[in-house]
């Protein structure tokens, strides 16, 4: 019954710390109109963090291509377009990298963090000193 016990509390404490990071799937929010649009996996590559979108919810959407993207991406499929690109840990957030809005062909300087509940993600990208933020939801499996 220790070992049981034991097994439990290691349990609990891998789940609490896994939860606390950025990292895995989360949905997106559209920061005006509140729509969750898709699902973003976050993962990190060679020391620095990128999210690809991996689902698109909007049934009407799925084969998107991304008609305003530049270069290698431009009319690929959004469905696994690699969105936020490399990332890095400063403090609290991830900075120094971008974030691109395949609806509008724009990339923005990014941050992103959690907020002060881990399962709510704040993402936030800037032109010059504007900035928009949208808060995407954590998918827990």
């Amino acid at each position: 019954m220790k070992h049981f016990g034991a097994f439990i509390l290691v349990f609990l404490i891998s789940a609490s710390v896994s939860s606390q990071t950025i990292f895995g799937k989360w949905r997106t929010i559209d920061g005006q109109s509140g729509e969750a649009k898709s699902i973003v996996e976050i993962y990190e590559e060679e020391g620095k963090v990128f999210g690809k979108i991996v689902e698109i919810l909007n049934p009407e959407h799925k084969d998107a291509l991304c008609e305003k993207c530049e270069g290698d991406e431009r009319n690929q499929p959004v469905l696994g377009l690699v969105l936020i690109k490399n990332m890095i840990k400063d403090g609290k957030y991830y900075k120094k990298g971008t974030i691109f809005d395949p609806e509008h062909g724009k990339k923005f300087r990014c941050r992103i963090g959690l907020t002060d509940d881990p399962d709510v993600l704040q993402v936030r990208g800037y032109v010059a000193f504007l900035y928009a933020t949208q808060y995407w939801q954590r998918i827990k499996s």
